[in-house]
């Protein structure tokens, strides 16, 4: 009972840590940007335009770290999601744009939308894939999440006074007049009011950090890391294996899709190939620089390895193979035993000082 209780105080203290940081960089962020110190603030105009798809990113992070880190799962279609809540809340962002005036609250809604849908997208998916394991599933993931971009390269929406109306591979909208196209294809979403915010970015964070530790620390979330850790003795206990991975590959899709609500609607145009493989593979390397199952270090990570490269621009043609080089140091650091131990060993010469 005492070393349970002794678990518990250190997970809680683990994601009060997380949180505290999270506000912290808040605080600060908007105090440095604030014309408090000077005109303008301290914060040049590049970060401070960097700080939406840094809070989206830090959401891709800690929803894929859900999947990957406590599900076990590797999943390479997570910017698929992405693109599902960009174009379908940002289509319903468009289309409420006279029914609800506020700013805010039409992001939200628009949030909640493609929470939504990427969450429908997730369950579809899930159903055929999660009965697969490791390269398989991996392989699987990485084909639907192009599956849902290529559609989006070809699906026309419209709407107007009769309502919704949609096409694919050409524009056969037939739209009256005075109705509006959402999305155009290949020429995507264009036109965007520019709502997002940072602190609509915050808070979001925020909120995906409250259902992780939460799902997490449940009987559910436990019943998740039964089956990473081994499926075979999870399923002799009687787990619904197929539900419990249902359950994190949804939740860590519908994240996806309110992170990538909040990301398009910082641009005034957003096409579906910004969603592509290679935007996956960018959100599993924060999750695998920031540890498997570590929430705090897929923040810092996503945040580090997303301003890196324009603090990088100064070396111009060198700027990503320098960027390469760095990425690849540090995750030899990370991934190194004697640096590991060494950090064990300082951490518990700490707490023995502090005790």
């Amino acid at each position: 009972m005492a070393e349970k209780m002794k678990r518990l105080n250190r997970t809680s203290r683990r994601n009060f840590t997380t949180y505290g940081v999270v506000i912290l960089a808040y605080v600060i962020l908007q105090f440095l940007g604030s014309d408090v110190l000077k005109q303008g603030g301290v914060l040049s105009f590049t970060i401070q335009g960097m700080l939406v798809p840094i809070c989206a990113y830090v959401v891709m992070a800690i929803s894929l770290n859900l999947t990957v880190g406590i599900l076990g799962e590797l999943s390479l279609g997570h910017a698929g999601f992405m693109s599902m809540g960009a174009f379908t809340g940002t289509a319903a962002a468009m289309a409420l744009q006279d029914a609800i005036p506020s700013a805010p609250l039409r992001l939200a809604v628009a949030m909640v939308i493609g929470a939504a849908f990427a969450a429908l997208a997730g369950f579809l998916i899930g159903i055929p894939v999660l009965r697969l394991n490791g390269d398989y599933l991996a392989i699987v993931t990485l084909a639907f999440g192009e599956i849902i971009k290529s559609i989006f390269n070809n699906l026309y929406v419209g709407v107007d006074s009769s309502g919704l109306h949609m096409s694919l591979l050409s524009d056969k909208t037939d739209l009256a007049e005075g109705g509006k196209l959402l999305i155009s294809g290949p020429m995507g979403i264009g036109g965007i009011q520019k709502i997002s915010t940072f602190t609509a970015g915050f808070l979001l964070i925020l909120l995906t950090l409250v259902v992780v530790f939460n799902l997490v620390n449940s009987r559910a979330g436990r019943a998740i890391m039964a089956i990473r850790d081994n499926r075979i003795a999870a399923e002799s206990l009687g787990l619904n294996i197929t539900k419990y991975k249902m359950m994190a590959f949804v939740v860590s899709a519908a994240l996806a899709g309110a992170a990538g609500s909040l990301f398009a609607m910082n641009y005034s145009t957003i096409v579906a190939n910004k969603f592509d493989f290679n935007t996956s593979i960018l959100v599993l390397v924060f999750v695998v620089l920031g540890g498997l199952g570590n929430m705090l270090g897929s923040i810092v990570a996503a945040s580090a390895l997303t301003i890196l490269p324009e603090a990088l621009r100064q070396f111009s043609d060198y700027r990503m193979l320098v960027y390469a080089i760095v990425l690849i140091l540090v995750m030899l650091a990370t991934n190194n035993p004697s640096l590991r131990n060494l950090w064990t060993r300082f951490a518990g010469r700490q707490k023995k000082e502090a005790a």
